[in-house]
């Protein structure tokens, strides 16, 4: 020891060992478990492009890319922000309040409301908290990769193209990286031309497509048909035990938010409730088990269809519910939890198919239990994090699970992917080149 110097005091070893743990385990999975105090219900928090790029192994999600959306509320013409200051004091004199009371279908979802509200605070309660979670939240967008046209509507609108009379005749030329004959080197690349049936991403990993002059990455091992309604049922197995255990649908329900967005930008069509009955769901789920995962919005009376027509059709019984809590790079939520129309929070609705949950449970997975809440950081309008970690443990039948998304907009490996748009989130300027 030279001179004066004092040796460093020694850190206390085991917080410092737990909260490694927890960090490693969270750079590692994507998902970080949090302890809720008073309440029996699970939480934790989600990192969508950490589980996202555990799916590439020559490309990367880019988390400014992903991150895009804004939280802001937008500026109109006519709002007090936007308007001369002398009819804006005019305004704010001869406005007044004009309180509405609820309907009964309002009342219904208000008390819902508040019902999971205590939930839902103490779930967000344990995030705020957690003073290394939130650093790693407020540093998930740091970096200056950013693809320019993102959200600036370059991107192909397949909604659109899918109404057009070519769309039979459209073709997708698919790269596929093949491994090398002698075992060594990075393989060569075959490109095909193929139209749209049932694609599938049978490669050493990521395959690459380009379809009207943009450019797509594809997960190994994913499958996906971009089809409406006329085709879904080319999705059931030709065998029953080629049948699905983790069965995930998020439909483009109707509701006041999509309708604006709709009419603003026809990009966003919403689909009537009623069409959700002829999904063939059943005849999708392997006969030993499956796990249905519904994203629903929360309109009451699409609520009650869900509960008392469309699961009972599918052979679901005494769903458990799920919430999205979403919350900022800061950790606070996108809005306000009480604002009626614009809750920060979507539900999903989970339960069994081909699964009798009165009997004695499996021992190769767990019987649900209990409310979780499920928080991350948004990324673009109705995109989804991905669950199928999250949900592992609870996913009947064999190991690895057959999985399947209805109107998905993305891709994942060894998934099978269908809707009107599953390249969506698949376009080149989401990703890099690691």
């Amino acid at each position: 020891m030279e001179g004066n110097e004092r040796p460093p005091k020694p850190l206390p070893l085991l917080p410092q060992m737990e909260i490694s743990d927890e960090l490693r385990s969270f750079e590692a999975t994507g998902v970080y478990r949090l302890n809720v105090t008073g309440t029996s219900t699970g939480a934790a928090f989600l990192d969508p492009v950490r589980l996202l790029n555990g799916s590439y192994q020559r490309f990367r999600i880019i988390p400014s890319a992903y991150y895009s959306r804004s939280f802001e509320p937008p500026r109109q013409v006519g709002d007090p922000e936007t308007e001369p200051p002398e009819k804006r004091r005019k305004r704010k004199r001869n406005q007044k309040p004009k309180p509405r009371g609820l309907n009964a279908m309002e009342r219904i979802a208000e008390a819902r409301h508040q019902e999971a509200r205590p939930l839902l605070l103490s779930a967000h309660e344990s995030l705020i908290k957690d003073k290394y979670l939130r650093e790693h939240i407020s540093k998930m967008i740091e970096g200056k990769e950013h693809k320019l046209d993102v959200g600036s509507g370059f991107e192909n609108n397949f909604v659109e193209l899918g109404t057009s009379w070519r769309a039979p005749f459209y073709e997708i030329t698919i790269c596929f990286r093949k491994p090398h004959v002698l075992g060594n080197g990075e393989g060569s690349f075959n490109a095909q031309k193929t139209s749209f049936l049932i694609i599938s991403v049978e490669a050493i990993d990521e395959a690459e497509g380009d379809f009207q002059n943009r450019h797509y990455i594809l997960p190994r091992g994913s499958c996906f048909l971009m089809s409406d309604f006329k085709r879904v049922r080319d999705l059931i197995p030709g065998s029953s035990n080629q049948g699905y255990n983790l069965i995930v649908v998020d439909p483009p329900l109707e509701n006041g938010c999509v309708r604006q967005k709709e009419a603003l930008c026809c990009r966003y069509p919403t689909l009537p409730n009623k069409y959700l009955l002829y999904l063939p769901v059943q005849e999708l789920a392997h006969p030993a088990g499956a796990l249905l995962v519904l994203w629903i919005t929360n309109r009451e009376k699409l609520r009650m269809f869900v509960e008392k027509e469309l699961l009972p059709s599918w052979g679901v019984k005494d769903p458990t519910v799920f919430y999205w809590l979403k919350v900022k790079h800061d950790g606070s939520l996108i809005g306000d939890l009480d604002l009626f129309h614009h809750r920060p929070y979507e539900c999903l609705l989970i339960g069994y198919i081909n699964v009798n949950t009165d009997a004695k449970q499996g021992s190769n997975f767990k019987l649900l239990e209990g409310t979780q809440v499920i928080m991350s950081v948004p990324g673009a309008h109705s995109r989804k994090p991905p669950l199928e970690k999250l949900l592992s443990e609870y996913i009947p039948g064999p190991k690895p699970p057959r999985c399947i998304e209805l109107f998905a907009r993305e891709l994942f490996p060894g998934w099978t992917s269908w809707g009107n748009e599953p390249l969506h989130f698949q376009d080149s300027m989401y990703f890099s080149e690691k």
